[in-house]
């Protein structure tokens, strides 16, 4: 008489709901809110009921359709992906070598220090750095 549960089915799974992922169930409830919001602030400032209903009714719709395609687009997390992507330069330009010889500099100089090992010669770079402004 003894049967087999299986505990936790959906672990490590995104929520979905009717094919909204992760996040984009977020930006769904947003897209809701706003447009009570401004079904709300239509019908205060004396709109026609009929005007606002067609409103509301044509930005939801248009605004559900493009939530919808994003997350079908882009999936749980690419959305976040593709943002933090523009945000890498395409190159980095430098326009001299000091920046370099320094940082090569201060290389040298901390395998000088490890090399030596003592106390004295940390402090004594330390204090070299200071003076110079680094």
């Amino acid at each position: 008489m003894s049967s087999i549960y299986e505990i936790n089915k959906g672990i490590n799974k995104p929520i979905e709901f009717r094919g909204f992922k992760g996040q984009y169930i977020t930006y769904l409830a947003a897209v809701c809110m706003g447009l009570l919001v401004l079904f709300a602030v239509g019908y205060i400032a004396g709109v026609s009921v009929y005007l606002c209903v067609a409103v509301v009714g044509v930005s939801g719709f248009v605004l559900f359709s493009w939530v919808y395609r994003l997350s079908h687009k882009y999936g749980e997390h690419g959305l976040m992906v593709a943002t933090a992507f523009r945000q890498v330069p395409p190159a980095i330009i430098c326009n001299n070598r000091r920046l370099f010889v320094e940082l090569l500099k201060r290389e040298q100089d901390d395998c000088d220090v490890d090399n030596n090992d003592d106390g004295d010669s940390r402090r004594a770079i330390t204090a070299q750095r200071k003076q110079q402004g680094r």
